[in-house]
C-alpha cells in the first residue's frame, strides 16, 4: 500500500481449477481500495460503479480520523450499498518506497518516528470501530529479520500496544506483507502475542521487496491471513528500488492457484483489488482484475 496519485495470462484450466474450491455460500467478496481523503460518497459512488460490493479505505492523513468522516462513510456505505471491510491506517512524515531510504521512513520500526505513529494508529483503530470495521491494516516498516535487533524489541512493543487498543475496541490488527521476510511476520506475530493480530496478505509486495514466492508464503503464514489484495508485480531488479507493480495478470502472483491454496486452508476474507496508479488506466486495469477474479471469487 503505497501512497498514489514480460506478460503472462492465466489459462481457463487453472482458473477453472482456482474457481472450483468456491461455490454458493463460501464465495469471496471481491472489493477494492479507496482512499478517504477524496470524500467518502465519492469514493464509495465509484465502488457501487465498479460494480463491487466492498471496500477497504484508506487513510494517510491523520488529521482527517474525526467524527465527521466517521458519520460521512457510514452514510456512505449505507446509502451506496458498499460494504466497508478494512480500514488501511497510514501515518504522517516522510515515506519513501525504496529498498534504500525505505528501512529509514516506512512504519513504526524507524525509532524517531515510532511513538507518533504508534498514536496516530491507535487513532485509525479509533475511526475504525466508530465507522463500524472491524479489521485495522498497516505497514509495520522494515521488521529486522534478527530478533536480537533492538529495532526489533522496540517495533514488537509498538505493535503491541496498538493490538492492545484495537483487542479493547473489538477490532483485528493486519500487518501488511512486504518489507519483511514471511518468516519474521510470523515471528513477529508471536511475540506481539495478543489473538487479534493476523495478515492482510499482498502477493505483489512480497515480490517487489523480493522477500517470497507469494504460494510459499501462504505455507508459513497462511493460519493468519485475514485479508488479500489482489496485486500483481515482479521481483526486483534494481537492487536500490522496488520490482515493477503489474496489471493483475501480468506478473508473478499466480492468483487461481493461490486463491484456491487460500480456500483450501480455510480463507473466507476479503479480495481486494489495488493497481497504485491513477486515472483512466487505473480503471481500466481493475476492469480487467475484477473479470479475472470473478470466477476464482
Amino acid at each position: 500500500m503505497r501512497r498514489t496519485q514480460g506478460r503472462r495470462l492465466w489459462d481457463a484450466r487453472l482458473v477453472r481449477e482456482g474457481g472450483d474450491l468456491m461455490t454458493g455460500s463460501d464465495r469471496l467478496k471481491l472489493g477494492t481500495v479507496v482512499p478517504l481523503e477524496g470524500g467518502p460518497d465519492e469514493e464509495l459512488r465509484k465502488v457501487a460503479e465498479l460494480g463491487l460490493p466492498c471496500c477497504q479505505v484508506v487513510c494517510w492523513q491523520p488529521d482527517m480520523l474525526t467524527e465527521e468522516n466517521a458519520e460521512g462513510l457510514r452514510q456512505a456505505a449505507r446509502e451506496r450499498g458498499v460494504e466497508v471491510v478494512s480500514f488501511w491506517a497510514g501515518y504522517s512524515g516522510e515515506v519513501v518506497w525504496n529498498l534504500v531510504e525505505g528501512p529509514k521512513t516506512i512504519g513504526i520500526v524507524p525509532p524517531e518516528h515510532r511513538e507518533r505513529r504508534t498514536e496516530e494508529l491507535q487513532r485509525g483503530a479509533e475511526f475504525a470501530s466508530r465507522v463500524g470495521v472491524s479489521l485495522v491494516v498497516t505497514h509495520a516498516g522494515f521488521i529486522p529479520e534478527n530478533p536480537t535487533d533492538p529495532l526489533y524489541a522496540g517495533a514488537v512493543e509498538a505493535l503491541r500496544r496498538v493490538a492492545e487498543r484495537c483487542k479493547e475496541l473489538g477490532v483485528s490488527f493486519c500487518l501488511e506483507t512486504g518489507q519483511e521476510t514471511p518468516v519474521t511476520l510470523l515471528r513477529c506475530l508471536r511475540d506481539i502475542g495478543t489473538d487479534n493480530m493476523g495478515v492482510n496478505l499482498d502477493p505483489a509486495n512480497l515480490l517487489m521487496y523480493g522477500k517470497a514466492n507469494p504460494l510459499d508464503a501462504v505455507d508459513i503464514i497462511g493460519a493468519h491471513i485475514r485479508s488479500l489484495h489482489a496485486k500483481d508485480g515482479e521481483y526486483p531488479t534494481d537492487p536500490y528500488q522496488l520490482g515493477v507493480e503489474k496489471p493483475l495478470g501480468e506478473g508473478r502472483a499466480d492468483f487461481p492457484r493461490l486463491i484456491g491454496k487460500l480456500k483450501a486452508m480455510g480463507y473466507s476474507g476479503p479480495v481486494i483489488i489495488e493497481r497504485e496508479i491513477s486515472g483512466e488506466q487505473q480503471i481500466r486495469d481493475i476492469l480487467r482484475a475484477k473479470d479475472i477474479l470473478e470466477p476464482l471469487c
